[in-house]
């Protein structure tokens, strides 16, 4: 399976797949991740990847769930010191909005759940296969030898995941350490609707 992954990996740098993947900008995610939140795991960056690649809307079953568990989870927020938004990962289509900028007051839950459903709705097939995107990721942190504690234990656990398109929660390290909150919302949409809020 390794294998696999870095031909897939060579193949989409040198383009045989009519798309390429801009691995400068990859390397630049991935160091900005680990920088940022040191805690990150290689299922983090997985995690933060597969949301550019996907959007939003693997997490929406329907409009009513998807408001009932953001007030579930705005209600049992604590105290939180993330920052009010951040890019997913190398691409710029989509960002994080964080739940702290409605406990601040800057947006409101409604706002925030508008514009992810319609984030969600507004996705385009990807040009460029997951399991593909994710060997050159790994071809990435493999040829810059960038240093992710336990990779080799969790790269096959992810290679698996990747080859069912399939989604990963933050590692218990992380969520540990930075407790996440927050959705994923398009950049357009995020731009104009929410970003003039939260300067």
């Amino acid at each position: 399976m390794r294998k696999l992954i870095l031909i897939l990996a060579l193949a989409c740098s040198f383009n045989l797949f009519g798309q390429s993947i801009d691995t400068v900008a990859v390397r630049s995610a991935i160091e900005r991740q680990i920088a940022t939140y040191p805690e990150s795991t290689l299922q983090d960056i997985y995690k933060s990847f597969y949301q550019e690649h996907f959007g939003p809307g693997h997490i929406i079953s329907d409009t009513a769930s998807a408001r009932r568990y953001l007030m579930k989870e705005l209600s049992e927020m604590g105290e939180n010191q993330s920052p009010y938004f951040e890019p997913t990962s190398s691409q710029g289509d989509y960002v994080r909005v964080y739940l702290s900028a409605i406990a601040n007051g800057l947006i409101t839950a409604e706002q925030l759940l508008d514009a992810l459903i319609r984030s969600a709705n507004s996705r385009q097939e990807p040009t460029i296969n997951w399991l593909e995107e994710w060997g050159t990721i790994v071809n990435v942190i493999q040829a810059n030898k960038i240093e992710i504690e336990g990779f080799e234990t969790d790269l096959l656990l992810l290679n698996e995941a990747a080859r069912n398109n399939q989604a990963v929660h933050h590692s218990r390290r992380y969520n540990e350490a930075y407790h996440p909150h927050y959705r994923i919302v398009e950049r357009s949409i995020f731009e104009i609707e929410l970003r003039p809020s939260l300067k």
